[in-house]
Parts: structure tokens; sequence; C-alpha cells
């Protein structure tokens, strides 16, 4: 299988519900394979993230932004990374989501769906709860 199969594979899995400790594995494959596609450090990020695997989700979320700025998940996945292990430069990556968010008002819709999906994967994610609210989400 190709990076992209394998992506879409992952994401179909994760997307009904598997686990994201069982799906972390995939995501390294992925990353080792196409270590340039920021999506697939984006969702490392994030499964690393749930699995209070902080400092890999800190590193994972910095690559994901070096090789894709624009992606306003990732800046999310960063700054909850930031928070989680107490490292500053949060502010910056807050502040271009807000503009996004201004900018294309529809890209609410869809992080507002990846942060109900966070909280409900892990209740009570204080890092998550703070970035929703300074977005407004």
């Amino acid at each position: 299988q190709n990076s992209e199969s394998l992506f879409e594979n992952a994401m179909a899995r994760y997307q009904s519900g598997e686990e994201a400790s069982v799906l972390i594995k995939d995501f390294e494959n992925i990353t080792n394979t196409a270590p340039n596609q920021s999506s697939g450090w984006t969702c490392l990020a994030w499964l690393q993230l749930l699995c209070e695997q902080n400092n890999e989700a800190l590193r994972s979320a910095r690559i994901a932004v070096k090789l894709n700025s624009q992606d306003p998940q990732s800046r999310i996945n960063l700054s909850v990374a930031l928070l989680e292990t107490n490292s500053k430069g949060v502010r910056e990556h807050i502040e271009f989501v807000q503009r996004a968010l201004l900018i294309v008002p529809e890209l609410g819709k869809e992080l507002k769906v990846s942060i109900e999906d966070g909280l409900t994967r892990k209740p009570n994610w204080k890092a998550l709860m703070k970035v929703k609210l300074w977005l407004g989400l």
C-alpha cells in the first residue's frame, strides 16, 4: 500500500472509533514513508495528545506546522501540545487560527467537529477546552 491509501485506511479506522493508541503505529509508519506529508504529522500529533504522549506530540505538531503553516488543525494541535508541556508560544498559533476563522468562517465547523471528537475521546481535556474557549468554538 502506498502512503496515501495507508492514510485513508487509518483515518477511516479512527473515524469508526478505533482507539488512538492502536493507530499511533500506523501514523508513525505513514510519517516514515511520507515524511513531507503534513497531514500525517498532524494526525500523529493528535493521536499522541490523546494518548498523553505530550513531548512526542509537540515534536510531531512542530513538524506538521513547519510543513504546512497554513493548516489551522496543525496549529491547534501545536497549541494544545505547548499547553500540555508548559511551553511558550501558544498565543501566536491561537491568533493565526482566529485570523483564519475570520477569513474562512467555514473552517469553524470542521475545527469544532475535531475539538468535540477530542473531548469525546478524552473528556475533561483541560488544554483542549482552553483552546476551544479561546477560539470561541
